[in-house]
Protein backbone atom coordinates (compact mmCIF):
# COMPACT_ATOMS: atom_id res chain seq x y z
CA UNK A 1 0.00 0.00 0.00
CA UNK A 2 1.42 3.71 -1.12
CA UNK A 3 0.79 7.05 -0.28
CA UNK A 4 -1.04 9.07 -3.32
CA UNK A 5 -0.93 12.97 -3.05
CA UNK A 6 -2.27 13.37 -6.14
CA UNK A 7 -5.93 11.91 -5.49
CA UNK A 8 -6.59 12.72 -2.13
CA UNK A 9 -6.07 9.24 -0.98
CA UNK A 10 -4.33 8.43 1.94
CA UNK A 11 -2.77 5.08 0.32
CA UNK A 12 -3.66 3.41 -2.56
CA UNK A 13 -3.85 -0.48 -3.79
CA UNK A 14 -2.33 -0.84 -7.11
CA UNK A 15 -5.53 -3.34 -8.76
CA UNK A 16 -5.34 -5.30 -12.11
CA UNK A 17 -9.17 -4.36 -13.19
CA UNK A 18 -11.98 -2.26 -12.19
CA UNK A 19 -13.44 -2.53 -8.59
CA UNK A 20 -16.90 -2.74 -8.56
CA UNK A 21 -17.22 -3.18 -5.08
CA UNK A 22 -15.56 -3.37 -1.49
CA UNK A 23 -16.72 -4.71 1.50
CA UNK A 24 -14.10 -4.35 5.11
CA UNK A 25 -14.98 -7.13 7.10
CA UNK A 26 -17.71 -6.44 9.72
CA UNK A 27 -16.98 -9.20 12.49
CA UNK A 28 -14.40 -9.75 14.71
CA UNK A 29 -11.53 -12.34 13.18
CA UNK A 30 -9.58 -13.27 15.94
CA UNK A 31 -6.74 -11.67 14.45
CA UNK A 32 -5.01 -7.50 14.89
CA UNK A 33 -5.45 -6.97 11.17
CA UNK A 34 -8.97 -5.83 9.59
CA UNK A 35 -9.91 -8.08 6.13
CA UNK A 36 -10.97 -6.67 3.46
CA UNK A 37 -12.65 -7.97 0.06
CA UNK A 38 -13.09 -6.04 -3.38
CA UNK A 39 -14.35 -7.57 -6.35
CA UNK A 40 -13.53 -6.64 -9.93
CA UNK A 41 -14.79 -8.29 -13.52
CA UNK A 42 -14.15 -11.84 -12.77
CA UNK A 43 -12.37 -12.68 -9.26
CA UNK A 44 -12.67 -11.41 -5.65
CA UNK A 45 -9.26 -10.19 -3.78
CA UNK A 46 -9.22 -11.12 0.25
CA UNK A 47 -7.21 -9.07 1.98
CA UNK A 48 -5.78 -7.67 5.39
CA UNK A 49 -5.08 -4.02 6.01
CA UNK A 50 -2.74 -3.65 9.13
CA UNK A 51 -3.65 -0.02 10.88
CA UNK A 52 -1.04 1.83 13.21
CA UNK A 53 -2.02 1.46 17.06
CA UNK A 54 -0.15 2.34 20.00
CA UNK A 55 2.42 0.14 21.29
CA UNK A 56 2.68 -1.59 17.57
CA UNK A 57 5.39 -1.54 14.75
CA UNK A 58 2.98 -0.69 11.77
CA UNK A 59 3.69 2.89 10.21
CA UNK A 60 0.15 4.33 8.77
CA UNK A 61 -1.45 1.21 6.71
CA UNK A 62 0.04 -2.03 5.42
CA UNK A 63 -2.03 -3.88 3.29
CA UNK A 64 -1.28 -7.73 2.22
CA UNK A 65 -3.27 -9.96 -0.42
CA UNK A 66 -4.12 -13.11 1.44
CA UNK A 67 -6.31 -15.00 -1.48
CA UNK A 68 -7.37 -14.28 -4.73
CA UNK A 69 -10.59 -15.58 -5.96
CA UNK A 70 -12.06 -16.60 -9.31
CA UNK A 71 -14.87 -15.79 -9.87
CA UNK A 72 -15.76 -15.60 -13.96
CA UNK A 73 -18.10 -12.75 -14.26
CA UNK A 74 -18.60 -9.84 -12.76
CA UNK A 75 -19.26 -8.84 -8.95
CA UNK A 76 -21.75 -6.63 -7.47
CA UNK A 77 -21.77 -7.43 -4.18
CA UNK A 78 -19.74 -9.18 -1.22
CA UNK A 79 -21.43 -9.63 2.45
CA UNK A 80 -19.12 -11.17 5.04
CA UNK A 81 -19.75 -14.26 7.02
CA UNK A 82 -19.36 -14.25 11.11
CA UNK A 83 -17.98 -17.37 11.05
CA UNK A 84 -14.89 -15.65 9.20
CA UNK A 85 -12.29 -16.50 11.82
CA UNK A 86 -8.52 -16.49 11.51
CA UNK A 87 -7.33 -18.21 14.72
CA UNK A 88 -8.96 -20.93 14.38
CA UNK A 89 -7.17 -24.09 12.98
CA UNK A 90 -7.57 -24.07 9.96
CA UNK A 91 -8.25 -20.56 9.68
CA UNK A 92 -11.64 -19.70 8.12
CA UNK A 93 -12.64 -17.60 5.32
CA UNK A 94 -16.44 -17.40 4.37
CA UNK A 95 -18.06 -14.64 2.34
CA UNK A 96 -20.92 -14.40 -0.33
CA UNK A 97 -20.82 -12.33 -4.08
CA UNK A 98 -23.82 -11.15 -5.95
CA UNK A 99 -22.93 -11.16 -9.67
CA UNK A 100 -24.04 -10.09 -13.44
CA UNK A 101 -25.78 -13.58 -13.59
CA UNK A 102 -28.10 -12.82 -11.10
CA UNK A 103 -26.56 -15.61 -9.15
CA UNK A 104 -25.46 -15.41 -5.41
CA UNK A 105 -22.17 -17.96 -4.74
CA UNK A 106 -21.03 -18.77 -1.04
CA UNK A 107 -17.60 -19.22 -0.60
CA UNK A 108 -14.99 -20.94 2.05
CA UNK A 109 -11.76 -21.22 2.26
CA UNK A 110 -8.77 -22.03 4.55
CA UNK A 111 -6.35 -20.45 2.64
CA UNK A 112 -4.40 -23.28 1.81
CA UNK A 113 -5.90 -26.08 0.22
CA UNK A 114 -9.96 -25.94 0.68
CA UNK A 115 -11.35 -23.36 -1.87
CA UNK A 116 -15.36 -23.99 -2.40
CA UNK A 117 -18.03 -22.71 -3.24
CA UNK A 118 -21.64 -23.18 -3.94
CA UNK A 119 -23.82 -21.21 -6.34
CA UNK A 120 -27.10 -20.38 -4.90
CA UNK A 121 -30.22 -19.49 -7.75
CA UNK A 122 -33.32 -18.45 -7.53
CA UNK A 123 -33.11 -14.64 -8.47
CA UNK A 124 -34.89 -13.70 -11.96
CA UNK A 125 -32.93 -10.16 -12.03
CA UNK A 126 -30.46 -8.30 -10.66
CA UNK A 127 -29.15 -8.83 -7.00
CA UNK A 128 -28.57 -5.14 -5.46
CA UNK A 129 -27.55 -6.42 -2.28
CA UNK A 130 -27.12 -9.09 0.48
CA UNK A 131 -26.13 -10.05 3.76
CA UNK A 132 -25.54 -12.85 5.95
CA UNK A 133 -27.20 -13.38 9.26
CA UNK A 134 -25.32 -11.06 11.87
CA UNK A 135 -24.82 -13.90 14.71
CA UNK A 136 -25.10 -17.48 13.50
CA UNK A 137 -24.28 -16.59 9.68
CA UNK A 138 -26.38 -19.76 8.75
CA UNK A 139 -28.60 -17.84 6.62
CA UNK A 140 -28.31 -15.29 3.88
CA UNK A 141 -31.14 -12.65 2.80
CA UNK A 142 -30.74 -10.72 -0.76
CA UNK A 143 -33.28 -8.27 -2.94
CA UNK A 144 -32.93 -7.68 -6.56
CA UNK A 145 -34.80 -5.82 -9.17
CA UNK A 146 -36.96 -9.04 -9.64
CA UNK A 147 -39.52 -7.44 -6.41
CA UNK A 148 -38.50 -10.21 -4.34
CA UNK A 149 -36.65 -10.55 -0.98
CA UNK A 150 -35.10 -14.09 -0.42
CA UNK A 151 -33.98 -15.68 2.70
CA UNK A 152 -31.33 -18.63 1.96
CA UNK A 153 -30.10 -21.50 4.13
CA UNK A 154 -26.45 -22.18 3.47
CA UNK A 155 -27.66 -25.14 1.78
CA UNK A 156 -29.25 -22.98 -1.46
CA UNK A 157 -32.74 -23.64 0.19
CA UNK A 158 -35.05 -20.66 0.71
CA UNK A 159 -36.77 -20.50 3.45
CA UNK A 160 -38.30 -17.58 3.50
CA UNK A 161 -39.61 -15.07 0.43
CA UNK A 162 -41.13 -12.04 0.41
CA UNK A 163 -43.08 -10.42 -2.34
CA UNK A 164 -41.77 -6.00 -3.05
CA UNK A 165 -43.81 -3.52 -4.98
CA UNK A 166 -40.67 -2.17 -6.65
CA UNK A 167 -36.95 -3.15 -6.80
CA UNK A 168 -35.42 -4.24 -3.79
CA UNK A 169 -32.47 -2.07 -3.14
CA UNK A 170 -30.73 -2.65 0.21
CA UNK A 171 -31.46 -4.98 2.99
CA UNK A 172 -30.42 -4.89 6.71
CA UNK A 173 -29.72 -7.37 9.70
CA UNK A 174 -29.39 -6.17 12.51
CA UNK A 175 -26.85 -7.56 15.17
CA UNK A 176 -29.25 -6.43 18.11
CA UNK A 177 -32.91 -7.02 16.49
CA UNK A 178 -31.90 -10.65 14.45
CA UNK A 179 -35.41 -11.54 14.31
CA UNK A 180 -35.84 -8.22 11.84
CA UNK A 181 -35.26 -7.86 8.27
CA UNK A 182 -34.94 -4.21 6.68
CA UNK A 183 -35.73 -4.03 2.91
CA UNK A 184 -35.73 -0.90 1.34
CA UNK A 185 -37.42 -0.54 -1.97
CA UNK A 186 -36.74 1.75 -4.80
CA UNK A 187 -40.22 3.43 -4.66
CA UNK A 188 -39.45 4.67 -1.53
CA UNK A 189 -40.58 2.26 1.11
CA UNK A 190 -38.62 0.97 3.77
CA UNK A 191 -40.18 -1.70 5.56
CA UNK A 192 -39.29 -3.93 8.96
CA UNK A 193 -40.25 -7.52 8.76
CA UNK A 194 -41.01 -9.78 11.45
CA UNK A 195 -39.21 -13.19 10.37
CA UNK A 196 -40.92 -15.39 12.69
CA UNK A 197 -44.54 -14.37 11.54
CA UNK A 198 -43.07 -13.69 8.21
CA UNK A 199 -44.58 -10.25 7.52
CA UNK A 200 -43.99 -6.79 7.46
CA UNK A 201 -44.80 -5.32 10.98
CA UNK A 202 -43.49 -1.62 10.23
CA UNK A 203 -43.26 0.79 7.30
CA UNK A 204 -41.35 4.05 6.59
CA UNK A 205 -41.69 6.22 3.46
CA UNK A 206 -39.49 8.34 1.49
CA UNK A 207 -40.84 11.58 -0.22
CA UNK A 208 -37.94 11.53 -2.85
CA UNK A 209 -37.41 8.69 -5.59
CA UNK A 210 -35.59 6.31 -6.44
CA UNK A 211 -34.24 5.32 -3.44
CA UNK A 212 -30.88 3.87 -4.04
CA UNK A 213 -29.94 3.00 -0.87
CA UNK A 214 -30.56 2.58 2.88
CA UNK A 215 -28.94 1.50 5.84
CA UNK A 216 -30.07 0.60 9.38
CA UNK A 217 -27.65 2.51 11.96
CA UNK A 218 -25.54 0.26 14.00
CA UNK A 219 -25.50 2.21 16.98
CA UNK A 220 -29.48 3.50 16.77
CA UNK A 221 -31.70 0.33 16.43
CA UNK A 222 -34.13 3.85 15.57
CA UNK A 223 -32.31 5.31 12.90
CA UNK A 224 -32.20 4.79 9.31
CA UNK A 225 -30.68 6.30 6.94
CA UNK A 226 -30.95 6.16 2.88
CA UNK A 227 -30.31 7.89 -0.12
CA UNK A 228 -33.12 8.90 -2.71
CA UNK A 229 -33.05 11.53 -5.66
CA UNK A 230 -30.34 13.90 -4.97
CA UNK A 231 -30.80 13.74 -1.04
CA UNK A 232 -30.23 12.09 2.09
CA UNK A 233 -32.75 11.14 4.01
CA UNK A 234 -33.01 10.05 7.95
CA UNK A 235 -35.67 8.72 9.91
CA UNK A 236 -36.11 8.24 13.66
CA UNK A 237 -38.35 5.14 13.59
CA UNK A 238 -39.81 6.10 17.30
CA UNK A 239 -41.39 9.10 16.28
CA UNK A 240 -42.78 9.35 12.65
CA UNK A 241 -43.07 6.78 9.53
CA UNK A 242 -41.82 10.26 7.67
CA UNK A 243 -38.33 11.18 7.20
CA UNK A 244 -36.76 13.26 10.25
CA UNK A 245 -34.43 15.34 8.22
CA UNK A 246 -33.71 15.39 4.32
CA UNK A 247 -31.22 17.64 2.67
CA UNK A 248 -29.63 17.81 -0.79
CA UNK A 249 -26.05 15.97 -1.57
CA UNK A 250 -25.32 14.99 -4.87
CA UNK A 251 -26.42 17.26 -7.89
CA UNK A 252 -26.54 14.26 -10.46
CA UNK A 253 -28.44 11.86 -7.90
CA UNK A 254 -26.69 9.80 -4.85
CA UNK A 255 -25.87 6.61 -5.05
CA UNK A 256 -24.89 5.08 -1.69
CA UNK A 257 -25.34 5.44 2.09
CA UNK A 258 -23.53 3.83 4.72
CA UNK A 259 -23.82 5.07 8.43
CA UNK A 260 -20.65 4.84 10.09
CA UNK A 261 -20.30 2.06 13.05
CA UNK A 262 -18.83 3.94 15.83
CA UNK A 263 -21.51 7.02 16.06
CA UNK A 264 -25.35 7.25 15.18
CA UNK A 265 -24.51 10.93 13.71
CA UNK A 266 -21.89 10.05 11.10
CA UNK A 267 -22.50 8.42 7.94
CA UNK A 268 -21.14 8.80 4.25
CA UNK A 269 -22.91 9.12 0.76
CA UNK A 270 -22.10 8.70 -3.28
CA UNK A 271 -22.86 10.67 -6.11
CA UNK A 272 -23.88 8.19 -9.21
CA UNK A 273 -21.24 6.70 -10.67
CA UNK A 274 -20.00 7.42 -13.95
CA UNK A 275 -21.49 11.36 -13.33
CA UNK A 276 -18.73 13.75 -14.11
CA UNK A 277 -19.45 15.71 -10.64
CA UNK A 278 -19.78 12.53 -8.47
CA UNK A 279 -18.30 12.79 -5.01
CA UNK A 280 -18.04 10.88 -1.65
CA UNK A 281 -19.03 12.91 1.08
CA UNK A 282 -18.78 12.21 5.09
CA UNK A 283 -21.65 13.92 7.01
CA UNK A 284 -22.19 14.57 10.83
CA UNK A 285 -25.65 15.35 11.51
CA UNK A 286 -25.41 18.34 12.97
CA UNK A 287 -22.61 19.99 11.03
CA UNK A 288 -22.83 21.29 7.55
CA UNK A 289 -20.85 19.33 5.84
CA UNK A 290 -17.93 17.08 7.62
CA UNK A 291 -15.23 15.78 4.70
CA UNK A 292 -15.91 16.04 1.10
CA UNK A 293 -14.54 14.79 -1.75
CA UNK A 294 -14.41 15.46 -5.54
CA UNK A 295 -12.84 12.28 -6.32
CA UNK A 296 -15.50 10.06 -8.44
CA UNK A 297 -16.79 6.96 -6.55
CA UNK A 298 -19.21 4.21 -6.45
CA UNK A 299 -19.06 2.04 -3.62
CA UNK A 300 -18.04 2.52 0.87
CA UNK A 301 -16.70 1.05 3.46
CA UNK A 302 -16.87 1.42 7.09
CA UNK A 303 -14.44 0.58 9.34
CA UNK A 304 -13.27 1.15 12.72
CA UNK A 305 -10.05 0.11 14.99
CA UNK A 306 -9.68 1.20 18.52
CA UNK A 307 -6.44 3.83 17.77
CA UNK A 308 -4.77 6.20 20.16
CA UNK A 309 -7.08 8.70 17.97
CA UNK A 310 -10.13 7.57 17.02
CA UNK A 311 -10.33 7.26 13.23
CA UNK A 312 -13.28 6.64 10.17
CA UNK A 313 -12.08 4.84 7.72
CA UNK A 314 -13.34 4.40 4.23
CA UNK A 315 -12.65 2.35 1.03
CA UNK A 316 -14.11 3.72 -2.04
CA UNK A 317 -14.60 2.45 -6.04
CA UNK A 318 -12.22 4.35 -8.24
CA UNK A 319 -11.44 4.90 -12.08
CA UNK A 320 -8.94 4.64 -12.63
CA UNK A 321 -8.79 1.02 -11.28
CA UNK A 322 -6.88 2.01 -7.81
CA UNK A 323 -8.28 1.20 -4.75
CA UNK A 324 -8.46 4.05 -2.83
CA UNK A 325 -8.25 4.43 1.20
CA UNK A 326 -9.36 7.26 2.93
CA UNK A 327 -8.37 8.42 6.80
CA UNK A 328 -10.66 11.19 8.08
CA UNK A 329 -9.94 12.00 12.09
CA UNK A 330 -13.35 12.59 13.97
Amino acid sequence: MKQDVTRNAAYTVDCEDYVHVVEFNPFESGESGNLIAYGGSNYVVVGMCMFQEEGTDTEGIQYKTLRTFHHGVRVDGIAWSPETKLDSLPPVIKFCTSAADMKIRLFTSDLQDKNEYKVLEGHSDFINDLVFHPREGQEIASVSDDHTCRIWSLEGKQTAHFLLHSPGMSVCWHPEETFKLMVAEKNGTIRFYDLMAQQAILSLQSEQTPLMSAHWCLKNTFKVGAVAGNDWIIWDITRSSYPQETRPVHMDRAHSFRWSAISENLFATTGYPGKMSSQFQIHHLGHSQFRDSKEPCAVIAFLYIHLTEEHLRCLSELRPPLLHCTLSPL
